[in-house]
């Protein structure tokens, strides 16, 4: 492992670039900022030695590129594309990145944005039910949000025009894009041609590892790829890995983070910033409240005198979402004369046969109840659009504090996970506004804070 033979003083440099390569996974020459790719240049061999090693991911870097394939283990619902304003992705907004990338990799060195359209437009006519109609507004506003995350990313850079004018009018409005055709081409790599397969579980790792190396793999890679790893969630083997000292301090030493361990699990804390894609406790009405809210759970779960009176196993969404994404295969593409057979078998990831942990549950009206509540409290300093919207901060929060893996959201309520403990007692201060003040800040208007 390169990592314990880095000298001290460039260790934290070398940390620092295996943080950036497992956070966003396709580094170019402006995305996430003009720094990351010369810092992955420097330490490319390193990385992608100890990234395989630890990891089992494979890292391709170029003079324009640094690409990370990692291995999927499972499917993960919380982490979607989002556009420039941090709204989530939906299926049409999907479709049209996917069409348009397609029309990228067959185009020359530039593309107009309404050429890119048309292409686009036409490949809708392929998939049924899937249209973009350059004369209606909602398609535009879609499809201009998928060249905006091609753009965030460097897939394409503007060099003409504007896509907002065309979004507005596409009569009146033009944009000229140029293409880097490496990084269109880095952008989308499947494992697996995506016509061989009956269902997305072909992209997931193999299920049960027979090689102790493999299950370590996997327990590392659980360790930067998720907010919490608990015990339960693992099969009998790996929960004896996830113990282990040695393991663990592998992953500090190469991400640079500490781990805090508990008789539950195991957290990775990135106070550095550059590994979480979620800072919490953060700024913001959403995660102010968010830390309320998830305080008031742990006093409501730790209270002695009045505990919840029901508990039962979380679900795994993961088995819902392969149904749903494996429903919405079209039979007509899968090249059958390839295709793996559907493999009962592997319908079941985890063959253990431990009992499933049982964790105390908080139903809606709790919950809508406490929300209420700390909206009544501190619903003053509350960004204007919640302090009118209590239902919608609601959801917003609870879909936030499932994120972390805090709590487990089900249609009737909340399973509370062991690591929504760590913030019982949440101290709040509010910072009053001075009367005499005419005009504010941004930064006096944060509400809640000091905790």
């Amino acid at each position: 492992m390169h990592a314990r033979r880095i000298d001290t003083l460039a260790l934290d440099n070398y940390q620092r670039a295996a943080r950036v390569i497992l956070a966003n996974h396709l580094v170019t020459r402006t995305y996430p900022d003009r720094i990351a790719l010369p810092l992955i240049r420097r330490w490319a061999t390193e990385l992608r030695e100890d990234l395989a090693e630890l990891f089992g991911y494979r890292l391709e870097v170029t003079e324009t590129t640094a690409r990370l394939f990692p291995v999927l283990d499972r499917l993960d619902a919380n982490r979607p594309a989002r556009t420039v304003n941090d709204r989530v992705f939906d299926r049409r907004r999907y479709a049209y990145l996917s069409l348009a990338l397609a029309a990228l990799g067959r185009a020359g060195d530039q593309i107009t944005l309404s050429e890119l359209a048309e292409q686009v437009s036409a490949y809708c006519g392929r998939v049924e039910g899937l249209e973009l109609a350059p004369d209606r507004a909602a398609d535009r506003d879609a499809f201009v949000d998928a060249v905006g995350w091609l753009s965030a990313r460097g897939a394409i850079t503007l060099a003409d025009g504007d896509a907002h004018g065309w979004a507005s009018d596409p009569e009146v409005g033009e944009a000229l894009y140029d293409i880097d055709r490496p990084v269109v081409f880095a952008l989308f790599r499947p494992p697996r041609a995506l016509q061989h397969l009956h269902s997305v579980r072909g992209l997931l790792a193999e299920p049960h590892p027979v090689q102790a190396a493999d299950a370590a793999r996997k327990v590392r890679r659980a360790l930067v790829e998720r907010p919490v790893v608990y015990v339960d969630d693992l099969p009998t083997r790996e929960r004896a890995l996830l113990t282990q000292e040695q393991l663990v301090a592998e992953v500090e030493i190469f991400t640079g983070l500490r781990a805090e361990r508990r008789a539950e699990g195991v957290v990775l804390i990135d106070s550095s910033g550059r590994l979480s894609d979620v800072r919490f406790p953060g700024t913001g009405t959403l995660a102010q409240v968010a830390l309320l809210l998830v305080g008031e759970i742990a006093d409501r779960v730790l209270d002695i005198d009045d505990p919840p009176a029901r508990r039962q196993p979380a679900p795994d969404p993961a088995t819902d979402l392969i149904g749903q994404l494996d429903d919405a295969i079209p039979e007509s593409t899968v090249f059958v004369a390839l295709a793996d057979a559907p493999d009962e078998d592997s319908l079941d990831d985890d063959p253990d046969e431990t009992e499933p942990a049982a964790y105390p549950f908080l139903d809606n009206d709790w919950v809508r109840d406490t929300v209420r509540a700390l909206a009544d409290r501190y619903g003053a300093t509350f960004a204007a659009q919640w302090q009118a919207d209590v239902p919608g901060l609601t959801a917003e929060v609870t879909a936030l504090l499932h994120r972390l893996r805090l709590v487990r959201a089900t249609p009737d309520g909340l399973l509370v996970l062991p690591a929504a403990a760590r913030y019982r007692g949440a101290v709040v201060t509010v910072r009053a506004r001075r009367t005499e003040e005419l005009f504010v800040t941004a930064a006096d208007t944060t509400g809640p804070e000091g905790i």
